[in-house]
């Protein structure tokens, strides 16, 4: 069983406010659960919509009281700060291009921040935040959930002990087929603002699931992209943003990869998978078959590690929560994630060092090394595929 996120018990709550997630928005209630799973935070603000009613009928839907239902995250922001009884973290899950304006009025009000992914619109408002962060000393968690799953942990944890040796290939893809229609054309939400280039920035697939995958390759190889050659497509006829993205990546240490994200592949729901190849093995991991890792040493027979087995590491088994056998996925990878965030805030506000295995969690500088990812790809895809640069932030 989990030694830090389900083995914790008593304590009090942290008080969690949340900006975006109201009626119909799936991101929010996913989030809600994975704040609750642990028993870590309570939900008791929000300003669930930018439509005043909808706001409020959706903080009743969650028994929030109604003094502390918002229509407008700046009020939200200095309301609860003056409250002695205030929160004391805020889950961003709005579009993308308000995670940043959202970001920074909590962080103004002295409140530790969890944000949906991508971090921002643009690499300029990454960069600002970050810088904004440092200034203020609090805690910032981007929530790549995939990076809590107990194998990705696992695969980590391998791949910094040297079982695959030096990393020379890595290729990760992240194919969906819910976009094969213009679906957003018959005003389906979810479709509507990720596709629009005001709600969503510079990048469509790319930003949605391609910074996942992106993620993913570095959170378990620790190698940093240097260089993409990219085409970025919109198949569907239309669209202002794409849905098909192909990039090469070239590696600070001599690495090579390739990285494929698509959301007009039939047949695919959510299809993330990882290969790392190194001189002295490989390892591959699906999002779909999350318990499994797959291990290969050079000149041995394949092996198939089990999340909960017993030749797991510490970093899979500080992660996991259920026996063999009981599947674990989404909502507890996530969890997971809110459990790294509830310690890094905890410590902060005692005055301690946090527990070192929560300080993996991708944090405001993962999540502007994404959109560094993105802006370069983009630029790549403009210029006909021409090798770009990723800028550090």
């Amino acid at each position: 069983m989990v030694e830090s996120s389900a083995a914790w018990e008593g304590g009090r709550r942290l008080r969690l406010g949340m900006v975006g997630g109201g009626r119909g928005a799936f991101i929010g209630m996913v989030h809600r659960m994975a704040a609750r799973l642990d028993d870590r935070f309570e939900l008791v603000a929000g300003a669930l919509s930018a439509e005043a009613g909808r706001a409020t009928a959706s903080a009743a839907d969650l028994r929030i009281a109604s003094d502390r239902a918002y229509a407008d995250f700046h009020a939200m922001a200095r309301a609860e700060a003056a409250r002695p009884d205030g929160i004391e973290a805020v889950a961003i899950v709005t579009p993308n291009h308000l995670h940043v304006p959202v970001a920074i009025a909590f962080l103004d009000a002295g409140i530790d921040v969890i944000c949906d992914k991508p971090l921002s619109a643009t690499l300029a408002e990454a960069r600002a935040l970050v810088a904004k962060v440092r200034d203020a000393e609090r805690v910032f968690v981007v929530t790549y959930n995939n990076t809590g799953h107990a194998m990705v942990r696992q695969a980590r944890e391998m791949v910094q002990a040297g079982v695959l040796g030096a990393i020379r290939l890595v290729q990760v893809e992240y194919a969906q087929g819910w976009l094969t229609e213009p679906i957003e054309a018959g005003g389906h939400k979810q479709a509507s603002w990720r596709l629009d280039p005001a709600q969503s920035g510079i990048g469509g697939c790319i930003a949605d699931i391609g910074t996942h995958a992106f993620n993913l390759a570095a959170y378990v190889t620790g190698l940093a992209v240097e260089e993409v050659c990219a085409e970025l497509t919109r198949f569907v006829p239309g669209r202002r943003l794409d849905d098909n993205a192909a990039v090469l990546l070239r590696y600070a240490d001599g690495a090579r990869g390739v990285l494929w994200a698509s959301q007009v592949a039939p047949g695919n729901d959510n299809a993330l998978k990882l290969r790392v190849y190194g001189e002295r093995g490989g390892l591959e991991w699906a999002q779909e078959r999350p318990d499994e890792l797959l291990v290969t040493e050079h000149g041995h027979a394949q092996r198939r590690l089990v999340r909960g087995g017993p030749d797991l590491g510490a970093a899979a088994t500080r992660a996991t929560r259920l026996p063999p056998g009981h599947p674990e996925g989404y909502p507890e990878a996530f969890a997971n994630i809110y459990a790294d965030a509830a310690e890094l805030i905890l410590a902060r506000r005692d005055g301690r060092a946090p527990d070192p295995a929560a300080i993996t969690v991708p944090g405001v500088a993962e999540g502007a090394a994404a959109m560094s990812f993105v802006a370069a790809t983009v630029e790549s895809s403009e210029r006909g595929g021409a090798w770009t640069r990723v800028a550090e932030v």
